[in-house]
């Protein structure tokens, strides 16, 4: 998917809960870039503008899979904190 796309899609998969600005979304993209968590490659947009298309790749499917497995402990680690109180 391109950017906009991205962010679209966080919108609306969230319920509109979850909204990423410009500002903090290509910054990220390029990060993951950089890092090799994602390849990317230009091309046009449904609405027949360039746009860059980004794409997960096999190094970042395994950083998901760690971030995920985080994450989860995390809000594990809350929960239980939660029933304490």
């Amino acid at each position: 998917m391109h950017g906009y796309a991205i962010a679209k899609r966080i919108k609306e998969h969230s319920a509109d809960a979850l909204q990423i600005e410009d500002g903090s979304l290509y910054p990220a993209l390029n990060r993951m870039l950089v890092k090799g968590w994602l390849a990317a490659e230009w091309g046009t947009s449904e609405n027949n503008r360039k746009a860059r298309f980004y794409r997960l790749t096999a190094l970042g499917r395994k950083q998901l899979e760690r971030e995920s497995k985080e994450f989860d402990k995390l809000i594990e680690a809350i929960r239980l904190v939660m029933r304490t109180v």
